[in-house]
């Protein structure tokens, strides 16, 4: 039989759930920026410049860049990000005491395009499910014994 989640970590389940669901929306549109940016840096051989002399946003070559250079920012966050995001994966995975490559999956949620999004909504629902059910199945076995006022009737 699987592990299950214990029932006294549900409150630090739903907060992970929350920390992962936000976690996996920031890496996955920055994973899709960072494919954008891929575009431009290896089919046009520009990168996109931020408050440059052209304009809020340019599409300049590297070497030519003197403002900000938004392709190495947006390189930057995504790392950090699925840092972030990995942490959260941990996290959700410990508690609810899933098998390895239920973790594996959500991992290359962070690296595969679009997939952050899908493996969210499917493990979000899947763990909310879960830990509905052991908590309804807590709740019946852990019957509570009426208590009486000392009276007998």
């Amino acid at each position: 039989m699987p592990l299950q989640p214990k029932p006294a970590d549900a409150p630090r389940i739903l907060s992970s759930l929350k920390l992962y669901r936000v976690t996996s929306i920031i890496t996955g549109t920055f994973l899709l920026l960072l494919c954008l940016m891929m575009v431009f840096r290896y089919g046009f051989k520009v990168d996109i410049e931020m408050g440059g002399p052209f304009g809020f946003l340019y599409l300049r070559p590297k070497e030519q860049i003197t403002a900000v250079n938004l392709s190495t920012a947006i390189l930057i966050a995504h790392g950090w990000f699925y840092v972030l995001y990995l942490f959260s994966d941990f996290r959700i995975w410990t508690l609810m005491r899933w098998d390895f490559k239920r973790f594996i999956v959500i991992a290359l949620g962070g690296v595969v395009p679009f997939l952050s999004f899908i493996v969210e909504r499917y493990y979000h629902r899947l763990a909310t499910k879960q830990l509905d059910e052991l908590l309804a199945a807590d709740e019946t076995t852990s019957t509570v014994p009426a208590t009486s006022s000392g009276a007998t009737h």
